[in-house]
């Protein structure tokens, strides 16, 4: 059966995080994903450390086989050509070729793509139904539009770095570059549903995508700003200022989390502990005053689990159905049996498809009908670029070996 998006030619110009997520994304739920890099530099995660290969992982290249482990995951499920953009007849087989395809992601500095001549408005000029996303730091319009970003940087500016932590401790980014995530998901979405209205008005459209907007809108659901009328710290830690207990917890061979959201679930927890008393005491009934005393609460909860099993806490809770689960290491948890059950361990495998030393995450979606993974590995660099300008613009191979003598291609 087709995948989601089959039929759909997607023109990626990203580099790094944000854009190669998206259109990841894209190429998982089986558009044609053709990745553009400059013929002389060619994709900088390629050769960026670490790296896999015939004599596994290293921070240097040991032999012409080894990749970037983030262009292996990355560039999954995609195909690989090249285009010197910054020359003329570059720029015009680039503007031949998105003629040709339904959408153009890149991720480059406002007025990047304007200076190179292949904004949307070129492109739409040739193209109407085309559909063009661009991801940045921080948007298209606004006054600080030309300053570069990378995640940390979208952390910080989005106000999450200062609500992330110890209360007592210092600004702290996310373990993982969440912006860069996000903000590509959500121009994944932005595609699809510009393609969507596409089919109703026939024309395509412009989308614009900052990473700062991104986790700003998504840390906002928290009221933050009411913080200080209500005298909370903006950092809370593992705590969220709607629930109490709602923490991580040493446990005698390690740590959990519990959660107790409901009135019912605190129920279930106070009967876990067997402490019947925390029932009868009218105080702690109410949510509020659990919040406003979470340092008691805490301490209540941190007793029972330091005495326990990190399993023994979990089977326990389960039994009242009290929302708990072990803190996991990363190993942990590409071992646990759910995650692979949900087919979202899957081995990472070199471009020649042959195993690579590391792990991979399969795709977060699930369809009824309709295939949809990551069931491809990355492309050796450039080995679609004489199958994509044949293909889509009709060159023949003395036509190709002339751009390639000329550096075009």
């Amino acid at each position: 059966m087709d995948r989601p998006l089959a039929g759909v030619v997607v023109l990626d110009l990203t580099r790094f995080l944000s854009g190669p997520h998206s259109t990841l994304l894209l190429a998982g739920l089986g558009a044609e994903v053709i990745k553009i890099d400059d013929p002389a530099g060619g994709d900088p995660t390629a050769g960026a450390p670490p790296l896999a290969g015939p004599r596994g992982v290293a921070l240097e290249r040991v032999t012409p086989q080894d990749y970037g482990l983030a262009y292996l995951k990355r560039a999954r499920c995609k195909k690989s050509a090249t285009l010197n953009l910054k020359h003329p007849e570059g720029r015009g087989l680039f503007l031949d070729l998105a003629s040709h395809a339904d959408v153009v992601i890149e991720n480059f500095r406002p007025g990047v793509a304007e200076r190179l001549g292949i904004a949307y408005e070129a492109l739409a000029a040739r193209n109407p139904r085309i559909v063009y996303c661009a991801l940045t730091g921080y948007g298209a319009t606004g006054p600080d539009r030309d300053l570069k970003a990378y995640d940390l940087m979208a952390q910080a500016a989005s106000g999450l770095m200062a609500i992330t932590g110890s209360p007592e401790g210092p600004p702290t980014k996310a373990g993982t570059p969440l912006s860069d995530m996000i903000a590509g998901t959500y121009a994944a979405l932005g595609v699809v549903a510009a393609l969507h209205e596409r089919n109703r008005s026939g024309r395509g459209q412009a989308i614009d995508v900052s990473m700062v907007d991104c986790l700003f809108s998504m840390i906002m659901d928290e009221p933050l700003d009411c913080y200080v009328a209500l005298g909370l710290a903006p950092r809370q830690g593992n705590r969220i200022m709607r629930f109490s207990p709602f923490n991580t917890y040493r446990s005698a061979d390690g740590w959990v989390a519990i959660g107790a959201a409901t009135a019912q679930e605190w129920r279930g927890l106070a009967l876990a502990l067997g402490r019947q008393d925390l029932l009868e005491d009218p105080r702690f009934q109410s949510v509020g005053w659990r919040i406003a005393h979470n340092e008691e609460v805490d301490a209540i909860v941190g007793d029972w689990t330091r005495a326990r099993s990190t399993a023994g806490i979990v089977e326990t809770l389960k039994q009242h159905d009290v929302p708990c689960s072990p803190v996991r290491t990363p190993e942990e948890a590409i071992a646990w049996p759910h995650l692979r059950a949900r087919g979202m361990v899957e081995p990472l495998r070199q471009p020649d498809g042959t195993a690579s030393p590391a792990t991979a995450a399969g795709l977060p979606i699930r369809f009824s009908r309709s295939p949809a993974a990551l069931d491809a590995p990355a492309p050796v660099p450039g080995a679609h670029t004489r199958e994509v300008l044949s293909r889509f613009l009709g060159l023949d191979e003395p036509a190709l070996e002339d751009l390639q003598a000329r550096g075009v291609i």
